[in-house]
């Protein structure tokens, strides 16, 4: 190998940043300030996982979160290469989510984050509604993660 060269290896999964959040530490001399990244990573081919991390500047939690969610990863069994087997529930401190399977060329009816995650794990064709009220994007993402655990072969 050429000397001055480094060889990167290519990322097999793609991420989307869902939430950026400043948090705040109260200290004797003031306020220190955070970011919260929250981010979504997966191979569209069944494999989806969530991170949250903080950093001091967005780049750095972005990139923590990245890494988390890479640790977090969860297989999602998909039918016929594009929807879910069979309708499920699931609950995540006060978000709730419905995932439902749909027929060939129906596309992904879903909203806010559970369609980046959905979208993330590969599912092509599905229907999905956000039944809690929080708007939190967070918990509505890890909601999602844990309906598609739900999923039974």
């Amino acid at each position: 190998m050429a000397r001055g060269f480094i060889k990167f290896q290519k990322d097999e999964f793609k991420d989307k940043v869902l939430d950026i959040r400043r948090v705040t530490r109260v200290v004797a001399g003031g306020k220190r300030f955070r970011f919260r990244a929250t981010v979504v990573v997966g191979d569209e081919r069944g494999r989806v996982g969530v991170g949250i991390a903080k950093g001091l500047d967005v780049a750095r939690a972005v990139e923590k979160a990245k890494s988390d969610a890479k640790k977090n990863l969860i297989a999602v069994n998909i039918r016929d290469g594009r929807t879910i087997a069979h309708e499920t529930q699931a609950k995540y401190s006060a978000a709730r989510v419905l995932l439902k399977p749909a027929s060939v060329g129906h596309g992904l009816r879903a909203g806010g984050a559970v369609r980046f995650v959905l979208n993330l794990a590969g599912v092509k064709d599905a229907t999905a509604k956000c039944l809690g009220r929080t708007p939190n994007k967070l918990t509505n993402a890890l909601a999602t993660i844990e309906a598609l655990k739900k999923l039974k072969v």
